[in-house]
């Protein structure tokens, strides 16, 4: 324990954008002594999955669909683990098009110090440790932000930025505790990234994200089926934005369509429906200004009856997801 607080003290900042040059096997341009050697993709027959250092067990959020609010579930999801009394951190693996450090937060933050090992230490907020390709990228000068910093890279740099970012983060606090539960913040469709993932990490559980509409639903299967393919169990499907309920009534409106057809969606799939989560606006205004809805709820009360249906299904899903060893 003192070695590895010693270690944090003597951890390093620096510019990813221009300290190390980067190659197809070191996108990250992560420097030389560190020794962490990832599993390589296999060309020819299996490989052993292996489990992601200082974690305990992986959830991913994934969709088939972009633009379902799969990372805002994964984030507030993480929270919900969070009142279980776990140690819960945040991956995003949204090589191209990270949100969670806007989500979280984050979207200003320094970029992370390094180990002596060369390991990367999450950012932290609300008591949260969240990594991000977000966080590595250069600031425009004009914002001071990675929003607008584009990844201009082909699959092999992606699959290689992905291996680094789940076997060469530090997950462990100052105490040297690791994770109970890490949730994996997945980019959508059926790509290199959650390939990757699925290959090379026990994944204890996927989440599935949709919302009503058929154009949705008809990815989901995909999503599902690629996991399948690759031996990742799937824990159930989440549907977003189900209904919106007014603030003077408890009719459910179903803005996007009914949710006849997701159930039936999950029924010939085969997976467990985790929780039909009402539209609030609340939830979007809060990950806009980087608190999650779970936070935000508690300190301006807003969302009425939907913001309350909406975190008690959301701590259902938690329940659901981690029962003690």
């Amino acid at each position: 324990m003192p070695m590895l607080c010693f270690a944090r003290q003597l951890a390093t900042r620096r510019v990813f954008s221009t300290s190390f040059p980067r190659y197809h096997e070191n996108p990250l341009g992560l420097p030389r002594n560190n020794v962490s050697q990832p599993p390589q993709m296999p060309r020819r027959g299996g490989i052993q999955k292996r489990p992601i250092p200082h974690v305990k067990r992986v959830i991913a959020v994934a969709s088939g669909k972009g633009g379902v609010g799969k990372s805002t579930v994964a984030v507030n999801l993480a929270f919900a683990l969070s009142t279980l009394r776990l140690r819960v951190g945040v991956l995003d693996l949204d090589i191209f098009g990270p949100s969670i450090p806007t989500l979280m937060g984050l979207q200003a933050s320094e970029e992370p110090f390094l180990t002596p090992d060369g390991a990367i230490i999450p950012l932290m907020n609300h008591g949260m440790p969240t990594m991000s390709m977000g966080f590595l990228l250069p600031r425009q000068p004009d914002s001071g932000s990675t929003n607008d910093t584009p990844v201009v890279w082909r699959g092999l740099m992606v699959q290689k930025a992905v291996q680094q970012l789940l076997f060469d983060v530090d997950w462990r606090n100052p105490q040297g505790l690791g994770l109970d539960v890490l949730v994996v913040d997945m980019p959508p469709g059926t790509g290199d990234v959650p390939l990757t993932l699925g290959q090379l990490v026990i994944v204890d559980g996927v989440v599935i994200v949709s919302t009503p509409q058929d154009v949705a639903l008809a990815d989901v299967s995909k999503g599902i089926a690629m996991f399948r393919k690759v031996s990742v169990p799937i824990t159930g499907i989440v549907l977003n934005q189900s209904h919106f309920l007014c603030p003077g009534c408890d009719t459910k409106h179903y803005l996007y369509g009914p949710p006849e057809g997701f159930r039936g969606t999950a029924a010939r799939l085969g997976v467990n429906v985790l929780a039909e989560l009402p539209l609030v606006p609340a939830v979007s205004q809060g990950g806009d200004a980087g608190m999650p809805y779970a936070l935000w709820s508690s300190t301006r009360r807003e969302g009425g009856v939907g913001g309350t249906e909406w975190l008690q299904e959301m701590n259902r899903v938690a329940e659901k997801l981690y029962s003690p060893e």
